[in-house]
């Protein structure tokens, strides 16, 4: 084989439903990303938009209404703003922890409303074949009020520094994700997919039995203890939550190259907030079970 021909083989493009297919729970039930090119979109199939020539009216059409990087940041930055909004709101409508007055029961109405309200709405979103705005929004504002309502009640135990250093924590930790995937090419395959929604729903199963055990009064298995078998589901917890991000970043990466729907942007904003939201909870966590020992 000539170098040309190497080079060329290299340049071609994959099959657009090579390009298209996800194993994240969250974005595969995206019709326009799991469907064949050709099905999805019936001129894609036929040309890789990123080697048109720019300014051409062909890529000026297919680009138009398409997601860019540009509508996942807006719609992620709406998303986040509208939980740290709510999440804010709740921490200064709810009254204060004191010694004499306890844990207030609206703290705890507010903790148990908005997570099983985000709960739900995480489902409806990741079983949603077409994404609604608007019930991202629904989710992000009751995930604002069960991280708020959390963050309040890890303050008043451990102490107020513990907020700040999860919440620095977690942005840290997603830059560095962001830089890692983009620095060392990080290639995400179908084996690490797999492993990463397996251990996710495991996690997902565990942490929903210890909640039933202790509900009826069973014996706790220990994972939200502040023993070591917690600090280890944490930390667990916490590097999947950065593998989370890796297959939101992939998810992004894939659906721009793609040109699906602009739309799609909030299915993104979605899975990483996801994502963000798994990394804070499982650092306050760490950070709680380290200031207790």
């Amino acid at each position: 084989m000539t170098r040309a021909a190497t080079v060329a083989v290299r340049q071609t493009p994959k099959p657009a439903e090579e390009i298209m297919r996800s194993n994240n729970p969250v974005f595969n039930r995206s019709e326009e990303f799991n469907r064949s090119g050709g099905a999805a979109y019936q001129d894609f199939g036929q040309q890789y938009d990123g080697y048109a020539q720019p300014g051409s009216p062909t890529t000026e059409s297919r680009t138009q209404g398409r997601m860019t990087i540009d509508s996942v940041v807006q719609s992620t930055a709406i998303t986040l703003g509208i939980t740290m909004i709510a999440a804010i709101a709740t921490w200064l409508v709810t009254p204060e922890i004191t010694p004499e007055t306890g844990i207030p029961s609206s703290l705890l109405a507010a903790v148990t409303l908005g997570s099983g309200a985000a709960f739900i709405l995480s489902l409806v979103n990741s079983f949603k074949r077409v994404i609604s705005p608007a019930l991202v929004i629904a989710f992000a504002v009751a995930e604002g009020v069960a991280m708020g309502a959390l963050s309040e009640l890890f303050n008043a135990v451990y102490g107020g520094s513990i907020i700040v250093q999860a919440v620095l924590g977690t942005f840290a930790a997603f830059a560095g994700t962001l830089a890692a995937y983009k620095f060392f090419d990080i290639q995400v395959g179908n084996k690490f997919r797999t492993f990463v929604i397996a251990a996710m729903f495991g996690m997902v199963a565990l942490s929903l039995l210890e909640v039933v055990l202790g509900m009826f009064g069973g014996n706790n298995l220990g994972l939200f203890e502040d023993g070591m078998l917690g600090l280890v589901f944490a930390i667990a917890g916490l590097v999947l939550g950065v593998f989370m991000l890796i297959l939101d970043f992939d998810f992004v990466e894939r659906g721009v190259a793609a040109g699906i729907p602009e739309r799609e942007s909030w299915r993104a904003a979605f899975g990483l907030l996801v994502s963000l939201v798994w990394i804070y909870t499982n650092l306050l966590r760490i950070l709680a079970i380290l200031q207790s020992d």
